[in-house]
């Protein structure tokens, strides 16, 4: 259990504003933020024993244009393979410094666009940077938004070169935000966009599978259990899919286990624990749902707004508000909550949990919560 006064180990203030969740590796904490109405990009790395700020550097420039209210332009968490630290901005740019902050490359060859913003975050795989690119037309808002196009693409940086390995595209799909997730041994990865969930040869950017699931501006990333994928459409059908993994070309009609138009999880992520896949929808209610046959289980009336994704650690369930208010739960199947803990600041990144400790990031400051 945490307050402002109570088992903070340390609070940090973040210069500039960016909703990307921290990331730890070993004793270093790595964020993005953007400063200059978003004009100027930033990597921070601060020191996980006591919270000083180690550096704060400029890697890119990029031209903003508008977006949605709830998005910002330093939305992608980075990631890091231990020598490098890797990161996506809102014009589509990737770049890689290292853990001095020196520019390692930065590669700005693909022109994002996205009436929204960009929300996605990049993944690592086999010496690659992966990240999906779900945008619009800059002509046409309303192509790739309201109207499918072709133009998504999936694109993998070589993460010693910063050069384009390969490019996958989607065929026709729409606007969508979601963080991509592997399997099978990282030679497959899961990617979803508007209208769209898909399979793809994570050594070639291949198309492997593919079904059609209607709605845009989808964001949640899938979840993944017992070979079976867990997602979530966006808009016009909000539906909730289970998918069984090991089918080649469209599997619509074959591979989908069950489906589910209750608890359609908006923003924040699913989160699935033993049997049960719990979400939060669009109008913040908690649902805990049967893994095995999509049933709900019980539903739960939230407090506040949820953008942060709920994460799983030591045996408890930790959901985030925006109003910066983790709740605490037992998983299973009754609502069972514990406890109820508050930091200051609007909260809209996931929490961290490493090495005993939480990283919560809200609009001002870095917490770092120990326990006793």
């Amino acid at each position: 259990m945490w307050t402002m006064t109570e088992n903070i180990a340390w609070k940090t203030p973040i210069p500039g504003k960016g909703w990307s969740s921290p990331i730890v590796y070993d004793d270093l904490i790595f964020l993005t933020s953007t400063e200059e109405d978003g004009k100027s990009c930033r990597l921070i790395c601060v020191h996980r024993d006591d919270g000083t700020i180690a550096w704060n550097k400029e890697v890119h420039r990029q031209e903003t244009r508008p977006m949605r209210e709830q998005n910002s332009f330093a939305t992608p968490t980075p990631v890091t393979d231990g020598r490098n630290v890797y990161a996506v901005f809102f014009d589509g740019t990737a770049v890689a410094a290292d853990f001095s902050g020196n520019l390692v490359w930065r590669n700005s060859d693909f022109k994002f666009y996205s009436l929204h913003g960009l929300g996605a975050s990049p993944v690592l795989a086999r010496g690659q940077l992966i990240m999906p690119f779900d945008g619009s037309s800059r002509e046409d808002e309303r192509v790739g938004w309201k109207i499918p196009w072709q133009e998504a693409a999936i694109l993998a940086w070589d993460t010693a070169t910063g050069k384009v390995l390969w490019t996958g595209r989607r065929g026709n799909s729409r606007v969508g935000h979601v963080t991509p997730i592997l399997v099978e041994n990282e030679n497959q990865l899961v990617s979803a966009g508007g209208d769209r969930v898909q399979g793809f040869d994570v050594r070639t950017g291949q198309q492997i599978w593919s079904i059609y699931s209607q709605g845009e501006g989808v964001t949640p990333s899938p979840a993944i259990g017992d070979g079976i994928i867990f997602t979530s459409s966006g808009f016009e059908e909000p539906t909730i899919r289970a998918i069984r993994l090991g089918g080649h070309g469209d599997i619509t009609k074959t591979h989908i286990a069950w489906e589910q138009k209750k608890g359609v999880p908006a923003l924040a992520s699913p989160l699935l624990v033993s049997q049960y896949l719990y979400t939060i929808s669009r109008d913040n209610i908690l649902f805990c749902l049967e893994q095995a046959t999509g049933e709900v289980v019980w539903q739960e009336r939230l407090s506040g707004v949820h953008s942060a994704s709920p994460v799983f650690a030591d045996g408890r369930i930790y959901i985030l508000s925006e109003e910066g208010v983790t709740r605490v739960l037992r998983p299973g199947n009754k609502y069972d909550e514990i406890a109820r803990n508050s930091v200051e600041g609007v909260c809209k990144a996931s929490m961290v949990v490493s090495q005993g400790r939480f990283y919560i990031r809200s609009s001002t400051n870095l917490y770092c919560i120990v326990s006793k």
